[in-house]
């Protein structure tokens, strides 16, 4: 917030007469400063409506004051009324072209109304008029940072930096700039300096990060773990709890969700991170649980529901609850293919497949949907060709079969039931080839940890990216 002086009334007052009408006398210059002087304490006290009121009585005795313009406009942002406060900002440039801090808060204004070429014009500007201000740097650094222009920003935090080297906000920007352009050596030893002088879990978790892609995963759980301890936040519990996951210390990464679930209860991505936890160490129906109330959490995110399908395949006890969130889901994004394959699978899973009267219809509809959809979906075309061969529609089976491997080659299921489909059809040199390819792919037993461990990470990954770029 910027702070305003009483006394500052410099220009000289302009009087502007009502039409048809002369004044009396003009006011009083006494006057119009204590009504400045209470404007300022309005606004300082955050009565922003009173502050814009009475300043808007003052303007049409001052126009060409630069103290009433610029807090007239500060008053404006205040209440977020941007682009009223655009044409006061830009009258206080004008009127003080050599002040840095007027085009700094110029400057600000038209990022917030999206006039990002001005707003970059303006900060260059106000470090052109005092090329030693801390502050015109990093504003100008901050700029390129939530431009995403990383390389840029890391040059006038630099600068910033050199210019004040205690400077904790600047710091802790810089070492992230380094982290994105790759300069982690640089990014450590800054982190680390700034540790010295203040110790906090917000740089402990950046230097988790930083060991994190450094490849020492044994220092960045210690530094997560470090971060949590200090500061058990939603954040720092994820990503401990994260860290533990992805490098498969699960006995512990289960604790840790645990604990987390249990202090915050109302967060989607935690009780996805336990229910994860949970499947890979076999826990089947206690991570459906969880997962389930992930999905309640946030009966959107698809990603939930791409774990659920995965635990509910281990453990179908609870499948009228299961069956009950993909239908949920499928009813709220019916163009999404893949929710539509999972409500498939669900339905296919449950206990309704047990009845000798079960009506397949609804799962062949739904997966012809989803290969409609999105014909890229491997999976949805190995379960449709599935449903045909469960059917003895052999012959319709096998296109879909060829359809899923033409999308993945290493879905060694699709092999095996594309042979028997041969079979059945009586090409049995093509059946042979394909339990053949079955065979090799069922030796590498490998692939099929790594993709679960590739999704898991895409996950972690993905929550901590979208953490990061919340302001």
């Amino acid at each position: 917030m910027c702070t305003v002086s009483a006394a500052v009334l410099t220009c000289s007052p302009v009087h502007a007469a009502p039409s048809g009408q002369q004044r009396n006398s003009p006011p009083d210059h006494q006057q119009l400063e204590r009504k400045f002087q209470t404007a300022s304490e309005e606004y300082e006290a955050g009565c922003y409506a009173a502050a814009a009121a009475r300043l808007e009585e003052l303007l049409p005795d001052l126009p060409q004051s630069f103290e009433v313009q610029e807090l007239l406009a500060l008053t404006y942002s205040a209440e977020s009324q941007d682009r009223k406060a655009t044409e006061h900002f830009e009258t206080a440039v004008r009127l003080r072209p050599g002040s840095a801090a007027a085009r700094t808060n110029l400057a600000a204004n038209l990022v917030r109304i999206g006039q990002s070429a001005r707003a970059e014009e303006e900060f260059k500007h106000a470090l052109k008029i005092d090329p030693g201000d801390f502050q015109a740097s990093h504003n100008l650094g901050e700029f390129y940072v939530q431009a995403g222009r990383v390389s840029e920003a890391a040059t006038y935090l630099e600068r910033a930096q050199k210019i004040d080297p205690g400077s904790y906000e600047n710091g802790y920007d810089l070492s992230l700039a380094y982290i994105d352009t790759g300069k982690l050596s640089e990014a450590q030893q800054l982190v680390e300096g700034l540790l010295k002088r203040k110790d906090t879990a917000e740089l402990h978790n950046l230097l988790a990060q930083i060991e994190e892609k450094k490849e020492d995963f044994v220092a960045a759980a210690n530094e997560f773990a470090t971060a949590a301890h200090m500061d058990p936040s939603e954040s720092n519990l994820f990503d401990w709890g994260s860290e533990l996951l992805v490098h498969r210390t699960l006995d512990l990464a289960i604790d840790v969700f645990r604990r987390a679930t249990e202090l915050y209860p109302r967060s989607s991505r935690l009780a996805i991170g336990f229910g994860i936890a949970l499947y890979s160490r076999g826990n089947y129906d206690d991570s459906v649980k969880s997962l389930l109330r992930a999905a309640d959490l946030d009966p959107s995110d698809p990603r939930c529901y791409q774990f659920l399908s995965k635990a509910y395949d281990s453990s179908p006890s609870q499948a009228e609850e299961v069956i009950a969130r993909f239908r949920r889901f499928s009813e709220l994004q019916p163009q999404n293919a893949n929710a539509l394959y999972y409500y498939a699978l669900s339905l296919w899973k449950g206990k309704r497949t047990q009845d000798a009267s079960f009506d397949s219809g609804p799962i062949e509809s739904l997966l012809k949907k989803a290969v409609n959809l999105d014909p890229s979906i491997a999976e949805a075309h190995l379960q449709l060709g599935n449903l045909y061969s469960d059917q003895g529609k052999y012959a319709e089976a096998v296109p879909q079969y060829v359809q899923a491997l033409e999308r993945n080659p290493d879905l060694a299921d699709a092999h095996y039931r594309l042979g028997q489909a041969y079979v059945h059809t009586g090409e049995k040199p093509r059946a042979q080839e394909q339990f053949q390819v079955y065979q090799q792919l069922r030796s590498q037993q490998m692939a099929e940890l790594d993709r679960q461990r590739a999704e898991i990470r895409q996950f972690v990954y993905s929550e901590k990216d979208a953490g990061a770029a919340k302001p």
